[in-house]
């Protein structure tokens, strides 16, 4: 999603773009901040609408919050995993996020998402070894599931007959 809203930002021309990756024990809120500069008002709330409609689409997603918007000149949304931060160019440079975050690492946008589609392929290669994996299953729980398969065949079949 981090990658995704820093794509969003840049379709809108933002600017200065950059992903901070917070260190655990400093920061236990979030995991990155999205940083990125609009050079007018007008155009940060116009990127905070883009990452907010492409999260959407894409992922389904809302903000938990968003603060700023009205004004314009420093739009912060907080989507638990990340927090975006827009800013207009002037206050971006007064409060300066980047040196108050002394400990978080600066990511490359390129290797994030490099780094992200070699998780993505290890997860699935992990995935899809546990599927070919026999499952062992004890008496106890195959008998509870089947259980559970004729209480739902039952329930379906009551459904049925007050249809009809």
């Amino acid at each position: 999603m981090v990658a995704a809203a820093a794509a969003a930002g840049g379709e809108k021309k933002a600017e200065d773009t950059r992903i901070l990756e917070l260190d655990p024990s400093d920061a236990g809120f979030t995991d990155f901040f999205l940083i990125m500069s609009g050079t007018n008002t007008r155009q940060v709330v116009a990127i905070s609408d883009e990452i907010e409609l492409r999260l959407k689409r894409e992922f389904g997603t809302y903000p938990n919050s968003v603060e700023g918007r009205r004004q314009g000149e420093w739009v912060l949304m907080d989507y638990v995993d990340f927090v975006v931060h827009i800013f207009v160019a002037e206050k971006r440079a007064y409060y300066d996020i980047e040196r108050l975050r002394k400990s978080a690492t600066s990511v490359n946008i390129a290797d994030f998402a490099t780094a992200l589609k070699e998780k993505v392929e290890a997860a699935r290669k992990k995935a899809a070894a546990k599927k070919t994996a026999p499952a062992k299953k004890t008496a106890t729980k195959k008998g509870a599931a089947k259980k559970i398969v004729a209480a739902k065949k039952a329930v379906k079949r009551a459904v049925r007959k007050s249809r009809e």
